[in-house]
């Protein structure tokens, strides 16, 4: 690994079914939505957005983010039945240029078409955010923080014991992974400043 790196430019190795859901939060006691963007398989987050409302805010920005950070376009996104996912999915997903890509988006809570792994994510954003009672502002680093906890320190059973970046094949080293994160940024940041 480079002796400085930024957790946002590493690109992780994620596989091809994408899931996407959104979590009800406060933004100054306002109520706004977090929507986020998931690797099925390493359970990577990939990107997020606060928007205004659940089912009429446009999420394109979020599904273009995802592609510009992983390189690629999923084959599949499953996603519920909130008719943004579906134009978002429509006019950044599917072109003429690349095969066809499927957005499942009928889902329930149980049986083969759900979306636990997004509401089990969705949990540890509400633990968090739950005991600061909202957040400050939109572009709250608290919710970066949040991300970055969930794709490079936090170890899912689900994965067997690896963090999401470990299976997406990115490796943070040392004993303390938060300490190693917050060492390069500064670095990284104090080499840009010389």
């Amino acid at each position: 690994m480079k002796p400085f790196f930024d957790v946002s430019k590493i690109t992780p190795a994620v596989r091809e079914t994408w899931r996407a859901d959104e979590l009800y939060v406060k933004v100054k006691g306002n109520p706004k939505y977090l929507f986020a963007l998931m690797d099925d398989e390493t359970r990577f987050w990939i990107a997020q957005q606060i928007s205004d409302s659940k089912g009429t805010s446009d999420v394109r920005p979020m599904l273009k983010n995802g592609v510009e950070y992983t390189g690629k376009k999923p084959h599949v996104l499953i996603t519920d039945g909130a008719h943004n996912f579906s134009r978002a999915f429509k006019k950044e997903y599917q072109t003429n240029r690349t095969a066809s890509p499927i957005h499942i988006r009928d889902i329930a809570l149980d049986g083969e078409r759900h979306n636990n792994k997004m509401e089990r994510m969705n949990g540890e954003v509400r633990d968090r955010e739950k005991v600061m009672r909202g957040l400050k502002r939109e572009d709250s680093p608290i919710l970066k923080g949040i991300q970055i906890y969930h794709n490079f320190i936090r170890e899912h059973e689900g994965l067997d014991g690896k963090t999401p970046a470990e299976a997406s094949g990115i490796i943070v080293e040392g004993s303390n992974k938060w300490q190693t994160i917050i060492q390069n940024a500064s670095k990284l940041k104090e080499a840009q400043n010389n």
